[in-house]
């Protein structure tokens, strides 16, 4: 048991898939998995054991934004021994070729403030995946025949947030998506020895204001969880 998190030692599995919000947890586990056990009730941030084709694999809510996701991540690794940690969420497209339903696998997460900064002073840490990861997860999503983009994402640390400049700017170099918490789960994952990616589904769209109704997201998302499975197991 950690601060955060209530499951006893060893109900936690070495691959852990962390969507933002816990029913989705709960939603993917019971979709997903075999045998999925509620393995964490603490503050109402679900946690759900299972295995998925003969693989053990845990799937734990990380809430909202990076500071969030940055409690979960630590303790998941450091008190439980996790080593693959891959963030299934939404995000919000920002080029006109990104459309909505389609999966973006985030290569690198550019960021103006996380809870890690700190640690980093002066420095510009550029976050950036696991490639071992990576490089499963476009197969995954090729065999599956899944619409998808590799590159560039940005988490931010505000949900409403007015600053066009920046976002006009972000988009004029090519960042795919903007989401919260991936940017601060890659460097985590960096500092502690383990593994991290980032593969999200678009439920809106920043330039065209399009956005999935919320019945349609569930649908949706489960491809990218999916290709989250098939890159954690080969």
């Amino acid at each position: 048991m950690s601060t955060h998190i209530g499951a006893a030692p060893g109900e936690i599995a070495d691959t852990v898939l962390m969507p933002g919000d816990p029913y989705r947890a709960k939603w993917a586990a019971e979709t997903f998995l075999e045998d999925a056990a509620c393995i964490n009730e603490v503050r109402g941030m679900l946690g759900f054991t299972g295995t998925w084709k003969g693989n053990r694999v845990t799937i734990h809510g990380s809430g909202m934004g990076m500071p969030s996701l940055s409690i979960y991540a630590n303790e998941l690794i450091r008190d439980y021994g996790a080593r693959t940690l891959i963030r299934i969420g939404s995000a919000g497209a920002m080029q006109d070729g990104v459309k909505l339903r389609d999966v973006v696998i985030a290569m690198t997460s550019s960021t103006l403030s996380m809870p890690s900064q700190g640690v980093f002073r002066e420095m510009r840490f550029a976050p950036c995946a696991d490639y071992g990861l990576l490089e499963r997860a476009v197969a995954a999503a090729r065999a599956m025949g899944t619409r998808f983009h590799v590159g560039g994402i940005h988490s931010s640390d505000a949900f409403y947030d007015d600053r066009p400049d920046l976002m006009e700017a972000l988009t004029r170099h090519g960042v795919l998506a903007v989401e919260m918490e991936a940017a601060e789960l890659y460097t985590v994952a960096a500092r502690l020895g383990a593994r991290a990616l980032a593969v999200l589904t678009v439920s809106d769209h920043l330039v065209t204001g399009e956005a999935l109704p919320a019945l349609d997201r569930e649908r949706s998302f489960g491809e990218m969880v999916e290709i989250a499975l098939r890159a954690a197991f080969g």
